[in-house]
């Protein structure tokens, strides 16, 4: 009996040590992991030098990878053998903030596999085969003296040539709709080789021969762009592949780009519900304005018809297509005010936002959008790029004025800029995972955006009926955009039921309409990511609020929400739930 006594001591022991021990090894393990983020970065880097060079790193900027067979190899490769490495780190093993950043890895080198292999856009999309944005960030760029950006951008020169041959070889069957856009922005990007150089070279102070040097190679870059959008226009494609994806690509595409919770059937079904929600709260909006707008009118007996006719007199107040711009510039220190007022979160003044014309070669898909800085970059510029209406008739110009009218004008720049995209990406930046900032989900940053549009009118930003009005109707867009992306790319939704969709039941000016309808034929999922973001955030938030009741506060919320980085939206659920529960 001694013995066993003695024995059971020396496994009670022995287990107490092996306890205490488990922290070290976890510990362990995160270290470890840390060292392979660090390796997988640089090997990442090493594999896409303009995606580090976007992030703000810039040892490869005077690299031009050419697509040729032997660039897809590399690229398979590097994925097959990264997602080998990380079955050395157990999940359950790793930290909360290491496990989200595994899932985020795991996912991008899934996602490189699923294109190649696949998805296959290298062969029918050729606006993939661009040069001008990259060239044009090193011209941009003032994370170096100009004659250093000028000596990488003359190396990067030399390969243009190279680029754009593999390219012709790499295209089968390409969409109409993609050859379209690929010969409008590479032909609108040879400003950077003209234009944006010679500035660059009028500041520069390097001799004379490799200015002339640069000169030259510049001359082939632009000849070898031409040259490709003459082969584009004069290609032989009898039999173009459909811009549409199918059911079983795009259900994948979608698990792999937005990584919900929620399933792509699920998602479809809230947005069709919501729909029919927003047009019962516009309605009583529009019935209850319409004396205000249409005094001696009878009213519809169509609900839609009524608020149509509201909607469309209220989209008569707007501003002019030269004021367009001057007027976003405008509304930026009037959001930040407010922002800071009703404390709904902080807002770094260091980080400068620049309302900028759209560079040409980003021209073709969104009216608008934000260039942020990476995580190498932090202080950089962001940019707010608006598009022009340089060159649009006036009926055009006017139709999407009225879609941009005084009040969702506004709404854009809550969504693109404060408390919005610009807002998000300057925390992301800050966040103490470089992995979130680099990979950043999608469907986070767009969904964030759309949250806070209600949420600044929650707070009571500009409280109006018609403001209200006007953000049912921007928020039916971000409803409609995954019913659009959904129905054309798996139901085989025509031209004719997606403008009914968009101008009848999401009461779009036909300019908008008609721009979303090519943004759909260009892109695939991402138009699903508002939606889905949104929809994950917003109920997220509520479900904290019912219950924690008192103790919830918005601010911090917020705060705590975008510590996160740009994780999807149900990582960053688990993990601030986790810290919940701790408190």
């Amino acid at each position: 009996m001694k013995k066993i006594l003695v024995s059971l001591f020396i496994l009670g022991a022995l287990a107490s040590c092996k306890k205490k021990e488990d922290p070290k090894k976890t510990e362990t393990i995160d270290s470890k992991f840390e060292k392979y983020k660090e390796h997988f970065i640089t090997n990442l880097w090493d594999v896409y030098p303009d995606w580090a060079s976007s992030q703000g790193y810039h040892k490869g900027d005077s690299i031009l990878n050419v697509a040729d067979s032997a660039y897809t190899k590399l690229q398979l490769d590097f994925a097959h053998v990264q997602l080998d490495s990380l079955r050395a780190y157990p999940l359950e093993q790793l930290s909360n903030n290491n496990k989200t950043d595994l899932h985020l890895i795991q996912n991008q080198l899934q996602s490189t596999i699923f294109n190649i292999d696949k998805l296959k856009s290298a062969e029918w999309d050729p606006s993939q085969y661009n040069v001008c944005g990259s060239f044009a960030e090193i011209l941009n760029g003032n994370y170096d003296s100009v004659d250093v950006r000028l000596h990488h951008f003359n190396i990067k020169l030399k390969n243009v040539p190279a680029y754009y041959e593999a390219a012709k070889k790499n295209i089968k069957n390409p969409t109409i709709e993609h050859t379209d856009l690929a010969i409008a922005q590479n032909l609108g990007g040879i400003s950077v080789f003209e234009k944006d150089l010679n500035n660059a070279l009028s500041k520069s102070k390097l001799k004379a021969a490799e200015k002339n040097q640069i000169k030259e190679r510049a001359k082939l870059a632009v000849a070898a762009v031409k040259e490709y959008a003459k082969w584009l226009k004069e290609l032989d494609n009898t039999t173009p592949r459909s811009f549409r994806l199918g059911t079983d690509l795009y259900a994948k595409k979608f698990d792999l780009d937005i990584q919900s919770s929620l399933e792509v059937d699920s998602i479809f079904k809230i947005a069709m519900t919501h729909k029919a929600e927003l047009h019962q709260k516009m309605f009583v909006i529009a019935d209850r304005l319409w004396e205000k707008y249409n005094k001696k009118t009878v009213k519809p007996t169509d609900s839609l018809t009524l608020i149509r006719s509201v909607i469309d007199k209220i989209s008569l107040q707007h501003t002019t297509p030269a004021k367009f711009q001057s007027e976003i510039e405008k509304q930026i220190p009037e959001l930040v005010a407010y922002v800071k007022e009703k404390d709904l979160l902080y807002i770094d003044p260091s980080k400068p936002l620049v309302v900028r014309k759209e560079p040409s070669y980003m021209a073709g898909v969104a009216g608008a959008s934000i260039s942020a800085p990476g995580p190498y970059d932090k202080n950089a510029n962001t940019y707010y790029n608006v598009g022009s209406m340089v060159g649009w008739d006036k009926e055009t110009s006017e139709s999407y004025l009225r879609e941009y009218n005084d009040y969702i004008l506004q709404i854009l720049n809550i969504h693109e800029a404060i408390p919005g995209h610009y807002t998000q990406l300057v925390y992301s930046n800050r966040s103490p995972s470089i992995i979130k900032s680099i990979l950043g989900n999608g469907a986070m940053i767009e969904g964030w955006a759309v949250y806070t549009e209600l949420m600044m009118l929650e707070s009571g930003y500009k409280n109006s009926d018609e403001m209200w009005l006007m953000y049912y109707k921007w928020n039916l867009r971000t409803t409609c955009n995954m019913i659009l992306d959904y129905s054309v790319h798996t139901k085989e939704m025509s031209l004719e039921d997606a403008m009914h969709l968009l101008m009848v039941e999401a009461f779009q000016q036909q300019a908008e309409a008609e721009g979303k309808w090519k943004r759909v034929t260009l892109s695939q999922v991402q138009l699903s990511s508002y939606f889905t973001g949104y929809t994950e955030i917003y109920s997220f938030r509520e479900m904290l609020k019912k219950e924690q009741k008192d103790a919830f506060n918005l601010k911090e919320f917020h705060e705590k929400f975008l510590s996160y980085g740009s994780a999807p939206v149900k990582y960053i659920k688990g993990l601030m739930l986790q810290d919940v529960k701790k408190k």
